[in-house]
Protein backbone atom coordinates (compact mmCIF):
# COMPACT_ATOMS: atom_id res chain seq x y z
CA UNK A 1 0.00 0.00 0.00
CA UNK A 2 1.41 3.61 -1.13
CA UNK A 3 2.27 5.87 1.46
CA UNK A 4 -0.31 8.43 0.10
CA UNK A 5 -2.79 6.21 0.65
CA UNK A 6 -2.00 4.93 4.50
CA UNK A 7 -1.68 8.97 5.09
CA UNK A 8 -5.22 9.31 3.60
CA UNK A 9 -6.58 6.11 5.71
CA UNK A 10 -5.58 8.15 8.60
CA UNK A 11 -6.69 11.14 7.91
CA UNK A 12 -10.11 9.27 7.30
CA UNK A 13 -9.79 7.62 10.72
CA UNK A 14 -8.89 10.64 12.42
CA UNK A 15 -12.25 12.88 10.83
CA UNK A 16 -13.91 9.71 11.70
CA UNK A 17 -13.73 10.64 15.75
CA UNK A 18 -14.92 14.28 15.14
CA UNK A 19 -13.71 17.83 15.18
CA UNK A 20 -14.09 18.55 19.08
CA UNK A 21 -10.98 15.31 19.46
CA UNK A 22 -8.99 16.07 17.08
CA UNK A 23 -6.85 18.24 19.19
CA UNK A 24 -6.07 15.68 21.51
CA UNK A 25 -4.76 13.03 19.16
CA UNK A 26 -1.23 11.70 20.62
CA UNK A 27 1.35 10.12 18.73
CA UNK A 28 4.46 8.31 19.21
CA UNK A 29 6.79 6.93 16.98
CA UNK A 30 8.77 3.56 17.85
CA UNK A 31 11.57 2.68 17.09
CA UNK A 32 10.37 -1.72 16.70
CA UNK A 33 8.72 -3.77 14.68
CA UNK A 34 5.14 -3.51 13.81
CA UNK A 35 4.50 -6.72 15.22
CA UNK A 36 5.51 -5.57 18.66
CA UNK A 37 3.62 -2.13 18.41
CA UNK A 38 0.45 -3.96 17.18
CA UNK A 39 1.02 -5.95 20.37
CA UNK A 40 1.63 -3.17 23.13
CA UNK A 41 -1.05 -1.25 21.25
CA UNK A 42 -3.59 -3.68 22.22
CA UNK A 43 -2.30 -4.48 25.97
CA UNK A 44 -2.44 -0.56 25.94
CA UNK A 45 -6.58 -0.69 25.58
CA UNK A 46 -7.06 -4.21 26.79
CA UNK A 47 -9.11 -2.75 30.02
CA UNK A 48 -12.31 -2.20 27.65
CA UNK A 49 -13.97 -4.13 24.89
CA UNK A 50 -12.07 -3.89 21.40
CA UNK A 51 -14.54 -3.38 18.50
CA UNK A 52 -12.33 -3.34 15.40
CA UNK A 53 -9.09 -5.12 15.38
CA UNK A 54 -7.35 -4.88 11.61
CA UNK A 55 -3.98 -5.35 11.89
CA UNK A 56 -3.50 -4.99 8.04
CA UNK A 57 -5.27 -1.54 8.27
CA UNK A 58 -3.42 -0.33 11.58
CA UNK A 59 -6.90 0.37 13.27
CA UNK A 60 -7.54 -0.73 16.77
CA UNK A 61 -11.10 0.70 18.19
CA UNK A 62 -12.69 -0.53 21.42
CA UNK A 63 -16.58 -0.51 22.35
CA UNK A 64 -18.23 2.50 23.85
CA UNK A 65 -17.93 2.84 27.58
CA UNK A 66 -20.76 4.78 29.65
CA UNK A 67 -19.42 7.00 32.56
CA UNK A 68 -21.80 8.32 35.04
CA UNK A 69 -21.03 12.14 35.36
CA UNK A 70 -23.16 13.40 38.59
CA UNK A 71 -23.51 16.69 39.36
CA UNK A 72 -23.62 17.89 36.32
CA UNK A 73 -26.06 20.51 35.13
CA UNK A 74 -27.78 21.85 31.88
CA UNK A 75 -30.11 24.82 30.40
CA UNK A 76 -30.06 28.45 31.56
CA UNK A 77 -31.49 27.21 34.79
CA UNK A 78 -29.15 24.83 35.88
CA UNK A 79 -30.90 22.01 36.22
CA UNK A 80 -29.82 18.87 37.50
CA UNK A 81 -29.64 15.89 34.98
CA UNK A 82 -29.65 13.11 37.27
CA UNK A 83 -29.26 9.65 36.27
CA UNK A 84 -28.95 11.07 33.03
CA UNK A 85 -26.20 12.40 33.52
CA UNK A 86 -22.88 10.69 31.46
CA UNK A 87 -20.55 10.25 29.48
CA UNK A 88 -19.72 7.93 27.00
CA UNK A 89 -16.01 7.04 25.85
CA UNK A 90 -14.24 5.16 23.73
CA UNK A 91 -10.19 5.20 22.44
CA UNK A 92 -9.21 4.65 18.48
CA UNK A 93 -5.51 3.08 17.72
CA UNK A 94 -3.80 3.89 14.80
CA UNK A 95 -0.75 2.38 13.64
CA UNK A 96 1.32 3.41 10.57
CA UNK A 97 4.20 1.74 9.28
CA UNK A 98 7.17 4.09 8.20
CA UNK A 99 10.13 2.12 6.91
CA UNK A 100 12.16 1.20 10.61
CA UNK A 101 9.47 3.51 12.55
CA UNK A 102 5.92 3.18 13.64
CA UNK A 103 3.99 5.51 14.29
CA UNK A 104 1.23 4.58 16.87
CA UNK A 105 -1.32 7.62 17.25
CA UNK A 106 -4.45 7.30 19.46
CA UNK A 107 -7.26 9.69 20.77
CA UNK A 108 -10.44 9.05 22.82
CA UNK A 109 -13.80 9.92 21.57
CA UNK A 110 -15.57 10.92 23.88
CA UNK A 111 -19.51 12.25 24.00
CA UNK A 112 -21.93 13.56 26.66
CA UNK A 113 -25.18 13.13 27.13
CA UNK A 114 -26.47 16.44 26.90
CA UNK A 115 -30.07 18.52 26.57
CA UNK A 116 -30.54 19.54 22.57
CA UNK A 117 -34.43 20.64 22.76
CA UNK A 118 -36.60 20.23 19.64
CA UNK A 119 -38.62 16.69 18.98
CA UNK A 120 -35.28 15.32 20.85
CA UNK A 121 -34.63 16.35 23.93
CA UNK A 122 -31.39 14.47 25.04
CA UNK A 123 -28.42 13.21 22.72
CA UNK A 124 -25.01 12.77 22.23
CA UNK A 125 -22.53 15.35 21.89
CA UNK A 126 -19.26 15.44 20.81
CA UNK A 127 -16.65 16.41 24.22
CA UNK A 128 -12.89 17.43 24.23
CA UNK A 129 -11.41 13.95 25.31
CA UNK A 130 -10.36 13.65 29.23
CA UNK A 131 -6.62 14.35 29.99
CA UNK A 132 -6.85 10.93 32.40
CA UNK A 133 -8.28 8.66 30.01
CA UNK A 134 -5.27 10.13 27.56
CA UNK A 135 -2.41 9.89 30.07
CA UNK A 136 -3.78 6.49 31.13
CA UNK A 137 -3.54 4.67 27.72
CA UNK A 138 -0.22 6.64 27.12
CA UNK A 139 1.44 5.37 30.28
CA UNK A 140 0.50 1.73 29.43
CA UNK A 141 1.13 1.94 25.78
CA UNK A 142 4.77 3.63 26.76
CA UNK A 143 5.16 0.72 29.48
CA UNK A 144 4.13 -1.85 26.95
CA UNK A 145 6.33 -0.97 24.51
CA UNK A 146 9.30 -0.57 26.76
CA UNK A 147 8.73 -4.30 27.94
CA UNK A 148 9.06 -5.31 24.13
CA UNK A 149 12.66 -3.29 23.99
CA UNK A 150 10.83 -0.88 21.44
CA UNK A 151 12.11 2.88 21.96
CA UNK A 152 10.31 5.91 21.53
CA UNK A 153 11.10 9.05 19.13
Amino acid sequence: MSLSRKILGVLICCASVGCASLSGVQERYVVCSYDHAWEASLDAVKDRAVTVKDKDKGLIQTAWLEIPMPGRKYGAFQRDLGDQSKDRSRVVVMLARMNDVTRVSFIEERERWAFRGGSRLFGWAPTEPSEDVMTEVRNRLDARLKERGCSTT
